[in-house]
């Protein structure tokens, strides 16, 4: 995302699933994140490449010290000063300490980076839908305002691939919650009718008493998450112009990236990193 590479004091990326020492997930695979289905050796390694890769070095080239969480799917955010010994449960961080490279994981979910080029701060955000519908990045942006004095209309926002409206279906139960609390909620779904081959060919054998004469198709619903947090930026104060967003999706594109429902929960994590260098 261009606008964040001219930064020069910035360190940012957001991994994807190849050129790692992981065989749990594929030959080669970067899986990130300490699953059941890896050995915590491999993982330590594959995070050394990619904190190599997205140049996370200090003076004497040595790797910088990874910051995550515990992730819950909630909209507890942490300002971070230091590493601590245990990680923190929630699912944002935010820093203006230079030498700490923030990061979450994801497998759908999407990861929001947050950067002030003013003030030097940066923070990362893990928006699955539950985080999303507890407004997780638009209260990163006030977290950073507060913390750091940030003004909206000078951050960059880049939301990092996740699991798109092509492939994102929930339940309605999703939906009531969207709509009790966003107003534009029904720009959010997208409904499709399922298909019934039998129904096409037969109609009058699902005849009902009901008007307009027929039992109704069930409906899938698709939630578009990228739109949701886009528009949280937005409400946040944030420039359209300074949102950046990936077009890929995980589910889609599981040659290239990991996706939790796409393979069934059997598969590894990415991570979404941003730091600021010593």
């Amino acid at each position: 995302m261009d606008a964040l590479h001219k930064l020069p004091w910035l360190i940012h990326g957001f991994s994807t699933r190849s050129g790692g020492f992981s065989k749990a997930y594929g030959a080669s695979s970067l899986n990130l994140g300490f699953t059941e289905g890896d050995r915590r050796e491999t993982v330590e390694r594959n995070r050394a490449v990619f904190l190599r890769e997205i140049d996370a070095l200090g003076a004497k080239k040595e790797l910088l010290p990874l910051v995550t969480l515990r992730q819950i799917h909630s909209d507890r955010i942490h300002v971070v000063s230091a590493v601590s010994k245990q990680p923190e449960a929630g699912d944002g961080i935010i820093t203006n300490t230079p030498g700490l490279v923030l990061a979450v994981q994801t497998a759908d979910c999407l990861p929001v980076i947050l950067v002030d080029p003013k003030r030097k701060a940066v923070g990362v955000f893990h928006a699955g839908w539950r985080g999303t519908l507890r407004r997780i990045v638009e209260k990163g942006v006030g977290e950073m305002r507060r913390n750091f004095g940030s003004d909206p209309r000078n951050l960059q926002a880049a939301i990092g691939p996740g699991i798109r409206q092509c492939c994102f279906e929930v339940g309605p139960e999703v939906r009531i919650q969207f709509e009790a609390q966003f107003a534009y909620a029904d720009k959010l779904f997208r409904e499709i009718k399922e298909l019934d081959p039998v129904r096409e060919k037969y109609p009058m054998l699902f005849l009902t008493a009901r008007a307009p004469g027929h039992s109704e198709l069930p409906i899938q619903l698709f939630l578009d998450l990228v739109e949701a947090n886009r528009l949280q930026l937005l409400d946040a104060g944030l420039s359209a112009r300074n949102i950046h967003i990936s077009p890929l999706c995980t589910a889609c594109r599981t040659d290239l990236l990991f996706s939790y429902r796409k393979e069934g929960g059997v598969t590894g994590r990415m991570l979404a990193a941003v730091g600021i260098r010593p």
